[in-house]
């Protein structure tokens, strides 16, 4: 099963008809770009967009390749040597650049992630390439969100994980209600951070610290 396949089942989806789904050829989501370029009301084969489908086409490229890459290899590398650390590990401000799988409209925005180890730590790369992972694919916020904290706790086994992301979606702001300068926040607490009041509430300082 590929990796789109099972983050889909670990948020409960039970579609088993996306683990045979057909990737398009190039050629043919080309010929999708064209097609909505029509139905937009434009001359496809004008000068202008002549090769906007190649153009759109290789950005998708970029914009998805979340679905290419396992978070899971990206964790799989930890350090045991930790010379007694027991307390948060946090990264803050970690680009957010998604899609929302409803209507394909970018958001962008923050992520601060922390753990709090128990006998093995990761290179503080790899937290900020999770996000990314995630984030390159079509997204909810919230989903994504889980998704950051599922894996990590699968792969470090660690004593609580903290997420929380903020976001502006231009899907409301540039469309629909048209409201600017609204972001929306999301959380997720896992064990110590979401039995201890303390340290939940340390890590949210840290999110607001400037």
């Amino acid at each position: 099963m590929d990796a789109p396949s099972r983050d889909r089942t670990l948020i409960g989806s039970d579609d088993s008809s996306l683990e045979h789904f057909k990737r398009p050829s190039r050629e043919e989501a080309m010929e999708a770009v064209r097609t909505l370029i029509a139905w937009a009301g434009d001359d496809p084969r004008r000068e202008g967009v002549i090769d906007t489908p190649k153009r759109v086409v290789d950005a998708y490229g970029e914009w998805f390749v979340g679905y290419t890459l396992d978070p899971a290899k990206e964790l799989s590398r930890t350090f045991e040597d930790v010379q007694g650390y027991d307390d948060i590990v946090m990264l803050r401000e970690i680009e957010v650049e998604s899609h929302c799988e409803h209507h394909m409209a970018p958001f962008l925005g923050k992520a601060y992630v922390a753990y709090m180890p128990t006998n093995r730590v990761v290179g503080i790369s790899k937290l900020a390439k999770v996000v990314e992972i995630f984030a390159r694919r079509l997204q909810t916020q919230e989903t994504m969100t889980q998704q950051i904290c599922d894996a990590i706790t699968d792969s470090l086994r660690p004593a609580g994980v903290a997420v929380l992301i903020d976001a502006a979606h231009q899907c409301m702001t540039t469309r629909g209600v048209h409201h600017r300068h609204v972001t929306t926040i999301t959380t997720q607490f896992t064990g110590v951070f979401k039995t201890d009041a303390t340290l939940r509430q340390r890590f949210l300082d840290f999110v607001n610290k400037r």
